[in-house]
């Protein structure tokens, strides 16, 4: 009896375990949503306009039937509210499967709206979704609306969504004048003390009717597509600035994530002649505080090759190397300095030098945090201290130049 017994206690908690199934989700009744916009309306409601995948489309192309007719990769669904989760309930009205925001990798902010009201309130609503993720890429639309950017088709990438991302993280690693952040990374510094926010933004070029129309897609230099542009400053979460060209290559730098990018000299008379290709590179900041007053240091340390030399330079030669290194120490520093420079004119912290000071003395900064934006980082000290250095020049030391002149004597 005492063996019935447990036995039938075993099965009795085995039958509850078990019971797996109650969550169950089917495929043919989700809607997979890759990427959200939201943009203000003229009434001040949230406009959501999601991009939705087409699974079979996806898998195999564009689709195409006996008649020649194609469908795209996406579907695009939209609904306003005075709410996200009041626009995207909505958005249900419109489509017979439910929406799934757990794939969900890119969320697009029209600029009005970052720029009248913010993106705290966003990001605490999807921070408060447990299906959301909060590794989610977030970018900003620059000189369009989120919905425009979220409707293109764009080629080689079937997913507009991967295009953004793929296109962000590329030229993080190769150019290094934007960055891929994600919502964690956006509320850690929005909640961080003394610090602005850096998102990148991205623009459709050309005609936003024809984006959306698949004879985009089927021309070798489509009308209209998605760029990477410039790094969106945000203070207290709303958009103060656009940075692009060397402001924004020097942010980044100081925020030590490029991770290569190219650097032109002057030489021999001739502007830009030599290109310096980065391959490594470290970047520190360090923070004192004497007689109540902060003072900061960066130190950027380079190594590189050469890519390109448009003029005749004996590279043989230690002095010449001696001398670019000089000339790339000199160009990286002024990048860095136009940065701070432009930082402190917005009164944004977005370099992060508060969060050092606040780290490494953090009852001094109590003192100075409340003030930090608009009294001491736009007056605040900073040292700045580069180190380049020349490690190869490629397939061959001689220039191909140099040859040419020698041959013609």
């Amino acid at each position: 009896m005492k063996r019935k017994g447990v036995f039938l206690l075993l099965m009795m908690t085995v039958t509850i375990l078990l019971t797996s199934c109650w969550s169950k989700k089917e495929l043919t009744d989700l809607a997979i949503v890759s990427a959200a916009g939201i943009d203000k309306t003229k009434d001040g409601r949230y406009h959501l306009t999601l991009q939705i995948i087409n699974p079979g489309n996806v898998a195999g192309g564009l689709q195409g039937g006996g008649g020649g007719s194609q469908s795209p990769p996406i579907t695009i669904y939209s609904a306003s509210g005075d709410n996200l989760v009041e626009a995207s309930r909505r958005a249900s009205g419109r489509i017979s499967r439910r929406l799934y925001y757990a794939h969900t990798n890119l969320v697009v902010v029209g600029e009005k709206l970052a720029k009248e009201e913010g993106i705290n309130i966003l990001v605490d609503a999807f921070d408060r979704d447990p299906e959301f993720r909060n590794t989610s890429t977030i970018v900003i639309a620059n000189h369009s609306s989120a919905a425009d950017l979220v409707k293109t088709l764009t080629p080689v990438d079937k997913i507009p969504a991967n295009k953004v991302l793929k296109t962000l993280e590329f030229t993080e690693r190769k150019w290094g004048e934007n960055v891929k952040t994600s919502l964690q990374e956006v509320m850690k510094s929005l909640e961080s003390p003394g610090k602005g926010t850096v998102v990148s933004g991205f623009r459709l070029v050309g005609n936003y009717q024809q984006a959306q129309k698949l004879d985009n897609l089927q021309e070798s230099a489509p009308e209209a597509t998605l760029h990477a542009s410039g790094i969106a400053v945000l203070k207290q979460g709303k958009l103060v600035d656009w940075l692009y060209g060397k402001p924004a290559r020097g942010t980044v730098w100081i925020l030590d994530k490029i991770q290569g990018t190219n650097i032109n000299i002057d030489w021999a008379g001739k502007k830009e002649a030599i290109a310096y290709q980065t391959v490594r590179q470290k970047t520190s900041v360090s923070a004192k505080v004497k007689n109540g007053k902060p003072h900061i240091s960066v130190h950027t340390r380079v190594e590189g090759d050469i890519g390109d030399m448009e003029v005749p330079v004996d590279i043989t030669n230690p002095k010449v190397i001696t001398k670019i290194e000089q000339s790339v120490r000199k160009e990286i520093k002024k990048e860095l300095k136009t940065a701070i420079e432009r930082a402190q004119k917005n009164k944004t912290d977005i370099l992060g030098f508060g969060e050092v000071v606040h780290r490494t003395r953090p009852n001094q900064f109590k003192k100075l945090k409340t003030e930090w934006n608009d009294v001491y980082f736009p007056k605040l000290n900073v040292d700045i201290t580069v180190e380049a250095y020349v490690r190869r020049a490629g397939l061959r030391n001689k220039s191909f130049l140099s040859g040419l002149k020698e041959n013609q004597k």
